[in-house]
């Protein structure tokens, strides 16, 4: 058997009329006018899509502010904050490190350099408190376990690295939604606000600052829900205000 199951022979084709070479020319063809290929697989062909990487990051960065703005509260009396060391490396440190590697790989040149720089944040935050690290010994005198005042200021030089960082970011975000922009904005006052708490030793601008982190973490809750929760998914919409039409 030939390979075509339509082919006929050269007298087969004299003999045929104009209407039944027609009918025949018309078996070849698909409706949209393509060839008629039965070469395919047996198996249909998936074509592969990429979620969006954005909830993740944005989700996991406001679970890690919570944590962080909850226990400088000393919320439920807690003062040593080492039980979010493990959340901040595996949520806040891996988990926004693939969103940010993701959106490299779909071009997203902001949310890649947002959440992997976010994702760094969150593991170097967690290295202080991390026992094997040795950054808090170095500043914990060995004899009276006492942490020196250098500490506060260390703290406070490292902050404000991230409020430049940040600000960067924020520069960034003003063509993308209020809801974003607004949600940097406060992660700048937030920083601000602890690096000098830390630098004069004034309690008020620590629960200030920490207060604000609160503020961003509900607002990356709003943004990463309102990703999470669209496209159909849920009959929830959360608006993010676009402000590309604004600015």
């Amino acid at each position: 058997m030939h390979s075509n199951d339509f082919a006929i022979t050269k007298s087969e084709e004299e003999n045929m009329s104009s209407s039944a070479r027609t009918n025949h020319l018309e078996r070849l063809h698909t409706a949209g006018g393509h060839v008629n290929d039965r070469s395919q697989p047996s198996l249909p062909v998936y074509h592969r899509t990429f979620a969006s990487p954005s909830p993740l990051g944005l989700i996991s960065f406001a679970t890690d502010i919570f944590l962080i703005s909850v226990l400088g509260l000393h919320a439920r009396g807690v003062t040593a904050p080492n039980v979010m060391v493990g959340c901040l490396i595996f949520y806040g440190g891996v988990g926004q490190f693939i969103a940010g590697i993701m959106e490299f790989i779909t071009g997203n040149t902001f949310g890649a350099t947002v959440f992997s720089s976010y994702a760094a944040f969150n593991l170097s935050y967690a290295m202080i408190y991390l026992p094997g690290t040795g950054i808090l010994a170095a500043y914990t005198e060995a004899t009276t376990g006492a942490v020196d005042p250098s500490f506060n200021q260390a703290v406070a030089i490292y902050l404000w690295a991230w409020v430049i960082v940040t600000v960067v970011f924020t520069i960034a975000a003003m063509r993308s939604s209020w809801v974003l922009f607004i949600d940097l904005f406060f992660l700048d006052i937030c920083l601000v606000l602890l690096a000098c708490g830390f630098m004069v030793n004034i309690n008020g601008l620590l629960t200030a600052g920490y207060c604000f982190g609160l503020a961003v973490s509900f607002l990356s809750y709003w943004a990463g829900c309102a990703g999470l929760w669209g496209g159909g998914v849920t009959p929830i919409k959360l608006p993010t205000f676009e402000m590309h039409s604004a600015v």
